[in-house]
């Protein structure tokens, strides 16, 4: 029975990767935007549980990296000029910079205060970003439509290609993750995930692993950042360094899909877009109503949907580790 709800689950995930890489070729705009966002806030949670969750590096200011890739991409490639293909990895490598710096000012830190060190750091290059003329201070910038061009030379065709780019940031997120996961950091970090002493008394390097974790998705974030700004067509201090967006909701898909899991938050992203989907219509009840799934869910089931399923069924759907015994990957 065990085995058969497993594959299952396994085939719906093929099957909705294949649906995923042909989107664009069945899918009509508006749908196409949708699944552009889910892609987006999919790779951020898998970044923040990567961090948060295995890393156990609790931040609540993963924003300020989406806001210095949005920033940096800017930069080189409006105000100094660059070609794209070259502001991209430049944009990625001043958030790995950015990422290091962080982590040197709040590695001390831990549980609440390294929670609210990280959101000061957010919210204080928030004001920075608001204060730089050359990127439209408080209101922001938008981009020129001769760069939006390069595109796609018409809104659908820029729509695909945006997506497409998602697709593979999330794809490769993902495969970076669980390639991680399956080597033999991975042992460590799941030590790590389990309890933090238990992992320094059995000779696991805590500091190294938590401060790779930070530093090593810093810039795969500052590439959403990126990712977000081309879906957008602008940067402004409010939208590419939102809390709400790029943390809050985050925390929820994480939180709701099982922290320390690959599973939790592909789980968790469904969940997410599905009830805004059936309750963006009403306002604050929709906040409502993710604050109440978020409370329910960690008062019954502190290690999420998937951390309930797991139990239940006991192994993951996604193999991370080699089990001698029976063989099986699970």
């Amino acid at each position: 029975m065990t085995s058969g709800i497993l594959l299952c689950g396994r085939l719906a995930l093929t099957a909705g990767l294949i649906c995923l890489c042909i989107a664009p070729f069945i899918f009509p705009p508006a749908t196409l935007v949708l699944l552009t966002q889910a892609l987006t806030m999919m790779s951020l949670a898998m970044l923040w549980n990567l961090v948060a969750g295995y890393g156990n590096v609790m931040v609540i200011g993963q924003h300020a990296f989406v806001g210095i890739g949005a920033y940096a991409f800017y930069g080189f490639a409006m105000l100094a000029g660059w070609h794209m293909a070259a502001a991209l990895p430049v944009a990625m490598a001043v958030t790995l910079g950015f990422g290091m710096v962080t982590y040197a000012m709040l590695y001390r830190l831990r549980t609440a205060y390294l929670a609210v060190g990280s959101w000061v750091v957010a919210e204080t290059l928030m004001l920075i970003a608001s204060r730089l003329p050359g990127f439209g201070g408080g209101s922001g910038a938008s981009l020129p439509a001769n760069l939006l061009r390069t595109l796609g030379a018409r809104v659908p065709e820029r729509l695909s290609t945006v997506y497409l780019l998602v697709l593979i940031v999330t794809l490769l997120s993902f495969v970076l993750i669980w390639g991680l996961m399956r080597s033999r950091i991975g042992l460590g970090l799941a030590a790590l995930r389990d309890s933090e002493e238990g992992a320094a008394v059995a000779g696991v390097n805590t500091r190294l692993l938590r401060a790779a974790c930070f530093i090593l998705a810093a810039p795969v974030v500052g590439l959403v950042g990126v990712l977000v700004t081309l879906q957008k067509g602008r940067i402004s201090p409010v939208a590419s360094f939102s809390m709400l967006d790029w943390t809050i909701y985050i925390l929820f898909i994480v939180v709701i899909g099982g922290l320390g899991s690959l599973e939790g938050p592909i789980i968790g992203t469904l969940v997410f877009f599905l009830l805004r989907e059936l309750l963006q219509d009403y306002g604050t009840l929709y906040l409502i109503t993710l604050g109440a799934i978020s409370i329910i869910v960690v008062l019954f089931a502190p290690k999420g949907l998937w951390g309930l399923a797991r139990s239940k069924l006991g192994r993951d759907l996604i193999p991370l580790s080699h089990d001698p015994g029976t063989g099986d990957r699970s």
